[in-house]
């Protein structure tokens, strides 16, 4: 039922003008689902308020609730057609008065953790593109049909929702900006190893996938009320630049279970490394940070190891937000592990000399669909140094795509040869010692094979020589400016 909803929710949203991709019809569908899913949750608020003999205070005023102007019922409980908005009235309330009405939310609401602040937050970072009221009166009439009131309904809902936004990601260039492969999640959740009453953080979280797989792999049916308090309040934590992502993260998280999220709208590199105290840091990290991605310098100030690289920022963020014995898997570039760049060196030496990076998974090509660039998994823990690393080369077996994606079975044996470092035809350990010690050059080398080497696109060749261009040319600037 739910999934031919979706289907025919996205046909009608084809007929738009303004819908013209993937990324608008996800966007579109997550405001109606989530007004739908609030008047489900102040239902069951309702009705148990009632069951103790007490009135509930509803969050939206009566005429911006669902069921007066989306899904008016007769006393039957039927559809009331006759006091349903429709047409050039349906769209002129949803743009001129409900909108309006629902971002007010943010500034009276007592707290960014608070529902009513992620009511105005969502509602003021999104437009109605649905310009045709017969449209959007369709697409309501399905919606409506979808219920979130039992577990089993949430969870069907959520994994439809997870297959939009893999379709989303692999619409566009960048795959991976909105979607993880989700083997590859649960993978590094196993390896990182999370526990209840640990803080758990995605400072670049996207559609919060990793948050998500997280409470999936924490969920369990024998949790006390206690526990499932923690998961719900004092758990899950994230922040996200983009509007859309952002956006798109609320909903996932809610759909998974959790009713609140504790995700911020916010620019994380914006934040200042030095401003961060013992109560921001967090006990485990899962990201797959924004790679290729150019900072401005004034962001870059924020950081001791200067780089307009995204990723390299990010690292740096990841590392100093984490508590000493704190746990982090963090995707990255592969070339990570091998550019000379003074940034680069700096960087692996500080994580070197900070952590404890016991294991880099190196994923093949086509790991993510729609990015061009190789990529690795660090996984290190905080608070003692590196003296070895455990390598493990993911082999498939076969040409990863669209059509033939990862899977949990891929990542079956590194999941278990990690928990001991074994070494294997794909696995070996490196001694930090006999690195160079100037370029402390992690790049895979397997032993046991043909040694392999990092061949980069023309295209990530030139990027990287106009980023190191660029990064020569803003210090020759500030040598200039202080021989005046």
């Amino acid at each position: 039922m739910f999934d031919q909803a979706f289907d025919a929710i996205d046909n009608v949203l084809r007929r738009e003008d303004g819908c013209t991709t993937e990324l608008d019809y996800t966007e579109q569908t997550s405001w109606l689902l989530f007004l739908k899913y609030l008047d489900a949750l102040e239902q069951d608020r309702a009705d148990e308020h009632r069951l103790d003999g007490k009135r509930y205070t509803y969050l939206l005023d009566k005429p911006f609730r669902w069921e007066s102007w989306a899904a008016p019922k007769n006393k039957d409980g039927a559809p009331d057609h006759h006091a349903a908005l429709v047409g050039k009235d349906l769209v002129e309330f949803v743009d001129g008065k409900l909108f309006p009405y629902l971002q007010k939310f943010k500034a009276k609401a007592s707290g960014p953790n608070t529902l009513e602040y992620k009511i105005g937050e969502i509602f003021g970072e999104l437009t109605n593109k649905i310009k045709s009221g017969y449209n959007l009166r369709e697409i309501i009439e399905h919606v409506d049909g979808l219920r979130f009131r039992s577990q089993t309904e949430k969870h069907e809902l959520s994994q439809l929702y997870e297959e939009k936004i893999k379709r989303m990601g692999n619409a566009g260039r960048n795959g991976g900006e909105y979607y993880t492969p989700r083997p590859l999640i649960r993978a590094m959740i196993k390896v990182v190893h999370p526990k209840i009453g640990e803080k758990i953080y995605d400072g670049a979280c996207g559609s919060a996938g990793f948050l998500c797989e997280a409470f999936d792999y924490l969920h369990r049916g024998d949790l006390t009320t206690r526990e499932l308090d923690a998961l719900q309040t004092r758990t899950f934590y994230g922040k996200e630049k983009k509007s859309l992502a952002y956006v798109i993260a609320i909903m996932n998280l809610i759909l998974h279970g959790i009713e609140a999220p504790n995700i911020v709208h916010a620019n994380t590199l914006a934040e200042n490394l030095a401003d961060i105290q013992e109560k921001d840091r967090f006990d485990v990290v899962l990201a797959n940070p924004p790679f290729g991605g150019k900072e401005r310098p004034e962001v870059q100030e924020n950081f001791p190891i200067r780089t307009s690289e995204t990723a390299s920022l990010f690292l740096q963020h990841f590392i100093k937000i984490l508590r000493a014995g704190g746990r982090a898997g963090i995707v990255i570039k592969n070339t990570f592990l091998s550019n000379t760049d003074n940034a680069t060196v700096s960087l692996r030496r500080h994580l070197l000399e900070t952590c404890n990076l016991h294991t880099v998974l190196d994923c093949p090509g086509g790991t993510f669909q729609g990015a061009g660039v190789k990529t690795v998994v660090l996984f290190f823990d905080k608070g003692r140094p590196t003296r070895r690393v455990w390598f493990y080369q993911l082999d498939p077996g076969r040409n990863l795509g669209k059509t033939n994606p990862l899977n949990d079975d891929d990542l079956a044996e590194f999941v278990t040869l990690q928990k001991t470092s074994a070494d294997s035809p794909q696995s070996w350990s490196v001694d930090v010692a006999a690195l160079d010690a100037e370029t402390l050059d992690l790049s895979p080398k397997n032993p046991a094979g043909v040694a392999t080497v990092a061949r980069r696109s023309p295209a990530e060749i030139m990027q990287e020589i106009a980023t190191l261009d660029a990064e020569s040319a803003a210090v020759l600037k500030k040598i200039g400016t202080l021989l005046k």
